[in-house]
């Protein structure tokens, strides 16, 4: 349905204007980012409070999120969400217990390991500085989500030379319509 609303929700440092999410952003001016007060080094209690927020605004959306957004997603669950989201495209899922997680943010870590209660799509590269495929595979068989796996992208950013990354929108259109397959069904896609 193209009328599902989308919130955008970026990792640390924000996505800058070539990342794919800035670039759907501008592409749909119906899509939301979820704008957090410290990019740097964020509480990750703050940005749930953030993200209850917006997704109380904003019933029934498709969350898009990348790098320590998923964690973020995953600790709003665990810490029992108040709204409800349609479904979750969860890309490059950064490991805040890896020893390659940025120092300053606060919170993020230990990741929940908690089932995602809606349908949610993880998208990670084999060469991910920020998370390697085996905790990928972790995060998504805990979350109940699908796993897609992309070939050589880094860490699905600007740097990625992704641009509109097209497959990426695929994935979200198909979550906007209903027809990812729902929680439970954890697998390589």
């Amino acid at each position: 349905m193209a009328d599902t609303p989308v919130l955008i929700l970026p990792g640390l440092w924000n996505s800058g204007p070539e990342h794919w999410q800035s670039r759907w952003e501008r592409a749909h001016p119906t899509f939301r980012r979820v704008v957090q007060d410290d990019w740097e080094k964020p509480r990750c209690a703050d940005w749930i409070a953030r993200l209850e927020d917006a997704v109380l605004r904003t019933p029934d959306a498709v969350l898009v999120a990348h790098s320590s957004a998923c964690a973020l997603v995953a600790h709003w669950i665990a810490g029992g969400a108040k709204g409800r989201a349609r479904a979750a495209l969860l890309v490059g899922p950064s490991d805040p217990e890896a020893d390659s997680y940025p120092r300053g943010p606060v919170g993020f870590a230990p990741m929940p390991l908690v089932r995602i209660p809606f349908p949610s799509i993880v998208v990670t590269s084999t060469d991910d500085p920020y998370v390697t495929v085996q905790r990928a595979t972790v995060f998504a068989t805990a979350w109940g989500s699908r796993l897609e796996l992309v070939e050589r992208a880094g860490h699905i950013n600007s740097a990625s030379g992704l641009g509109d990354w097209p497959v990426g929108y695929a994935l979200l259109e198909e979550l906007r319509e209903g027809k990812g397959r729902r929680s439970g069904s954890a697998g390589p896609a």
